[in-house]
């Protein structure tokens, strides 16, 4: 009983979740980190939202220390964001994660008295999240999309608050939200119209500030988003044209069925080199590194990519016996002289049609089961040229297994 116990605790840990419960732990030390900055806006109280947007009342908020508080938001927020990241496991998120977390805790440590467990709960996520970077391996597009968003947002924020705060600084001045964010757009995409220009030495600063990390956020941004896609196109590229050149004297398999699933992983259990085709927007089973293609098995420009003129067998696998029975037609096309195909009866009513398109080798699991019951359950024989003919049906008592090109299949008893 213990062994059991063990093995099914042990299979647990292994199939464990890991980004979903680092992806809530980091969103809830985002939550509480906000709950300082919340309490302090919500206590100055201005009487709409907007008017944080006003100079008057943003250079109140700041000089009473709302900086501080402003520059909480901005990271608890991102904190938040990057969660949704950890769920899709994209480096770019758990990177972000890490940096922002240690962040935190130093923000923390620094300005929060009596929130040392705050800040030494961030600093043990950073090392449990240090710990676990295999599980976040991807490059994921909507993690790119969320980091893009977060950088943007925060620069955004960051220049038209700054704009806000030094209006008088320029000329002309920037006293309303409108012109903020119009001087912040221009100098963040560096187009520079000249109509709003800084005066001071502190509006200088702050205007290269926002061009240098607009230059970096947009770029950043834009390799975040782009990245994946382009790497991922390539890699899918690539791997076609190489797999397609390498493959010779191999399996094919066509179909995403329990059955075909099985197949698969026996015939790799023995050393054959196996192809997949899979139907677009199906859910499969099998392995990541498998050599597997998402098409239309029955269109032979498919078939020609996965190197059927090369295959030894196509084996057509799939639940509608109609869709096996035109792979079959395709494969006939296509294959090469030494090509052979097999074909899945899902209904022994469909078999005598699927014999009509010539496969050579006929499984029909239906008729297979009912007749061993019922030569069972009257005390007849089973044996090895039973099985085959049933199995296979007229067309597949002479030919050879898989394993064995120039020998019959060995009978079973």
């Amino acid at each position: 009983m213990t062994v059991h116990v063990r093995a099914f605790l042990l299979r647990i840990f292994r199939n464990f979740p890991y980004h979903w419960l680092f992806a809530v732990l980091v969103a809830l030390d985002g939550y509480l980190f906000l709950q300082p900055g919340l309490n302090a806006l919500s206590g100055s109280q201005p009487e709409t939202w907007l008017e944080w947007f006003d100079r008057a009342h943003l250079t109140i908020f700041l000089q009473a220390g709302g900086a501080t508080e402003l520059s909480r938001l901005v990271l608890g927020v991102g904190v938040q964001v990057m969660a949704l990241g950890l769920l899709y496991r994209a480096r770019i998120a758990w990177v972000m994660s890490v940096c922002m977390l240690a962040l935190l805790g130093s923000f923390v440590f620094w300005q929060d008295e009596g929130q040392f467990g705050l800040a030494i709960y961030s600093l043990v996520l950073v090392v449990l999240l240090a710990g676990y970077w295999r599980q976040f391996d991807r490059s994921s597009l909507a993690a790119g999309g969320l980091f893009a968003l977060l950088s943007v947002g925060g620069l955004l924020v960051y220049a038209v608050f700054g704009a806000l705060y030094l209006g008088e600084e320029f000329q002309p001045q920037i006293d309303d939200v409108v012109t903020a964010f119009y001087f912040s757009i221009v100098s963040m995409s560096t187009v520079g119209y000249g109509d709003i220009t800084p005066q001071t030495g502190a509006s200088r600063l702050f205007t290269a500030s926002i061009i240098i990390l607009g230059i970096t956020v947009f770029a950043t941004s834009i390799s975040a988003i782009v990245g994946p896609m382009i790497g991922g196109n390539i890699k899918r590229l690539m791997k076609g044209r190489i797999t397609h050149n390498m493959r010779k004297n191999h399996i094919i398999i066509a179909g995403v069925t329990p059955l075909a699933q099985s197949v698969y992983t026996a015939l790799r259990e023995r050393g054959h080199e196996v192809a997949v085709i899979v139907p677009a927007d199906v859910v499969h089973a099998y392995p990541p590194d498998a050599d597997l293609m998402v098409g239309d098995a029955s269109n032979t420009a498919v078939l020609e990519q996965m190197g059927v003129a090369q295959a030894r067998y196509v084996l057509a696998l799939r639940t509608d016996d109609a869709e096996n029975a035109f792979i079959v037609m395709a494969t006939r096309e296509v294959g090469g002289p030494q090509t052979r195909t097999v074909a899945l009866a899902n209904s022994s009513t469909h078999l005598p049609k699927i014999k009509r398109v010539g496969p050579d080798i006929v499984i029909s699991l239906q008729l297979l089961g009912s007749e061993i019951l019922a030569r069972t359950l009257s005390g007849e024989s089973i044996d090895g040229d039973l099985i085959t003919r049933l199995l296979f049906g007229e067309n597949g008592g002479g030919q050879p297994p898989l394993g064995a090109a120039q020998s019959p299949p060995a009978n079973a008893s």
